[in-house]
């Protein structure tokens, strides 16, 4: 955290600098000077349009993370654990991960309108896959000891998923989380871009029509913003505080039925 924090506060302002040097030396609307994009940006934050497709962009972002996440999982693990699925289910997983994201975003708003849930469809479709193959592989990994070890003990079936699965499970869950942010983010802007009336992507697409760049600049980078303070506020904090449960749930569970 504070290796990043520092790395924040010494690049980002030698790239402002290096930005604002060459937009005053091109002199040109095509690299507007920071100066520019900070006013475009205040005047959207002015009148609550940036709070606002920020927010729908969000919500988007959030409810096909969970739905992804939750459907990805549950595959993913059922897969790990099961041959006959694993054999039934992989060809369907390579055919996916190997779709264009913008293919099936254009069939699914062909097949069902121009509607959020042909939206939220298209991107949980699309996460679902590399979720499944993250988790298929933590699943496969599980210790056949410790699983010995709940059976000696006696373990409840909710026992075992909280003291033996998931500590084992969370390096994957880590990565599919990580992973997952990182995907949906851009699927959710070409989503919007192509089908929806708000959004970022949606003012992104705007601004592109008129050749706005600082427009353009605006909304990524407010975008941006938002995606790094849920990095550094939540999932890295997140990751140590789980990282010290995982060393020390199973001792824990064996210490109780000791």
């Amino acid at each position: 955290m504070r290796r990043s924090a520092l790395a924040c506060w010494v690049v980002l302002p030698l790239l402002v600098g290096l930005w604002g040097v060459l937009a005053w030396q091109l002199d040109t609307s095509l690299l507007p000077s920071p100066a520019a994009v900070l006013n475009t940006l205040q005047r959207e934050a002015a009148s609550g349009e940036l709070q606002r497709h920020l927010a729908v962009t969000l919500q988007r972002v959030a409810l096909s993370f969970l739905l992804a996440m939750a459907f990805g999982s549950l595959i993913g693990i059922a897969m790990g654990r099961l041959a006959w699925l694993d054999a039934l289910l992989d060809p369907l997983l390579v055919l996916l991960l190997n779709l264009p994201a913008l293919v099936l975003i254009i069939l699914l708003y062909v097949w069902f309108g121009l509607v959020e849930a042909a939206a939220i469809l298209a991107v949980v479709i699309n996460k679902v896959p590399n979720v499944a193959v993250t988790l298929r592989e933590g699943a496969r990994s599980l210790d056949p000891r410790l699983e010995q070890m709940a059976r000696v003990y006696g373990f409840s079936s909710l026992m075992r998923l909280w003291h033996v699965w998931l500590p084992q499970l969370f390096p994957y869950l880590m990565a599919a989380t990580r992973g997952g942010l990182a995907l949906i983010w851009k699927i959710v802007l070409v989503v919007e871009l192509l089908g929806r009336s708000d959004g970022v992507g949606f003012q992104l697409h705007l601004a592109f029509q008129v050749f706005d760049v600082a427009g353009l600049l605006a909304y990524s980078l407010a975008f941006i913003a938002i995606v790094q303070l849920i990095e550094l506020g939540l999932l890295q904090p997140l990751e140590r505080r789980a990282t010290r449960w995982r060393r020390t749930g199973v001792e824990h569970a064996g210490a109780e039925h000791g």
